[in-house]
This record gives structure tokens, C-alpha cells and sequence, in this order.
């Protein structure tokens, strides 16, 4: 199980280094990203909330950077587009984000495991979705489609997974954090903060001087 963003193009982004990545692919969060990589999940996840106020916020500053860090620093609710990518290696079989899902909806699956029910993350023509039976998890590739693949494994399995995710969204965070203090100074405590609050973590500590 992996924390990851669904892409968008890289080509022409020039506000901070940025590594090169094809739309829709996924850049999977953890500790062991080059900063280059962690300035394209930035960029993405400021990209994500890129929209012109419309609902009481201040004015877009003119400034290329304040501008397109505004939607990220100044939205209540954030969105990043992705989720949690469940791989079976024995098969290669892979359950994927979709089109409803969201990382910052990543605490839906722990409530999944929880209290069970059905956790769906997207609709027609791809609708993934999690259902539990007993002390079984089955994540459905397809529920369109009545010989989608299934992953099945122990809820208990998929709790220890949940624990490595959170693990990899809070190492990405620290990571996010010293690369923040980096590249954005001016802006490291309040970038840090809503990438905090778009991964549902606490917010790290940053540096108070370069």
C-alpha cells in the first residue's frame, strides 16, 4: 500500500525545480524522494487548488508564486488528487485512486477497516470499491465489471498496511517541510501547514532561520 498523486504534466512549471512526469501516471509519497520529486508533489497539490476565488477569499496576488500558492494557503478544504495504491505482488493485480478519490480522504480507509461497510472510490466506467466480509477485505478493481480482479486479504493485513502509509505520508511531510525551508522560505509555515492539512498529519516543525 502506497500514498500516491495522480499526475499532471510538469512541462513548462518553472516557479521551483520540478522533475519530469506524463499526466495521470502517480508519484508515490515517502521519505525517499529527490527534492526535484518532492517539488513536483508540491507543485501537484498546489495545483490541485489552483482555482480563482469565488467564495469570500482575498484576491489572487499578482505575483506568479503568491498566485499560485493562493488556493493551497487560503482554502478551507483541500484537495489532492490520488489516494492509496494497494499492489499484490503475487498476482499484479493493482487496486488504484479513483475519480472520486482523494489523499486527503486518506482516513476513510482506517474507518473501513474499523467498522467495515462499503468504501467506494469512483463511479462509471471505473468504480473501485473496498467491501468487508467478517475478518476479510475484498478491494475490487471494477465493480462495472462482473470479472473485475480482487484483491482479498486479512483485515488485519490491511491495518498494518494503513500504519505504513501513515508512515510514508508523515516521512513525504518532514521531507516537504526541509524542502519547503529551501525553496519557499518566505512561505515554508504556511506551505507546511496546509500540506499538513491536505494529508490529515500533524504539521512539523520548520526551521526558524535559514
Amino acid at each position: 500500500m502506497q500514498p500516491v498523486l495522480e499526475m499532471s504534466a510538469t512541462d513548462g512549471f518553472d516557479l521551483w525545480p520540478v522533475a519530469e512526469f506524463k499526466p495521470f501516471g502517480f508519484l508515490p509519497l515517502s521519505g525517499e524522494l529527490s527534492p526535484a520529486e518532492v517539488g513536483t508533489a508540491v507543485m501537484r497539490i498546489a495545483e490541485c487548488n489552483d482555482v480563482a476565488p469565488d467564495d469570500g477569499r482575498p484576491p489572487r496576488p499578482v505575483a506568479a508564486l503568491d498566485s499560485f500558492l493562493h488556493g493551497l494557503l487560503t482554502f478551507d478544504t483541500l484537495f489532492a488528487a490520488g489516494g492509496l495504491r494497494v499492489t499484490d505482488s503475487s498476482s499484479g493485480v493493482a487496486f488504484l485512486p479513483g475519480c472520486c478519490d482523494g489523499l486527503e480522504d486518506w482516513r476513510d480507509w482506517q474507518r473501513f477497516v474499523d467498522d467495515g461497510g462499503l468504501l467506494g472510490f469512483g463511479h462509471d466506467p471505473v468504480s473501485p470499491i473496498a467491501e468487508r466480509f467478517g475478518s476479510v477485505a475484498r478491494l475490487i478493481v471494477n465493480a462495472e465489471q462482473s470479472d473485475s480482479p480482487v484483491i482479498e486479504l486479512p483485515v488485519t493485513e490491511l491495518r498494518d498496511l494503513l500504519v505504513g502509509a501513515e508512515r510514508d505520508l508523515a516521512d513525504f511531510l518532514a521531507l516537504a517541510a526541509d524542502w519547503a525551508s529551501q525553496q519557499l522560505w518566505e512561505q515554508c509555515s504556511a506551505v507546511t501547514a496546509a500540506l499538513a492539512r491536505v494529508l490529515d498529519l500533524p504539521a512539523p516543525a520548520v526551521p526558524l532561520e535559514r
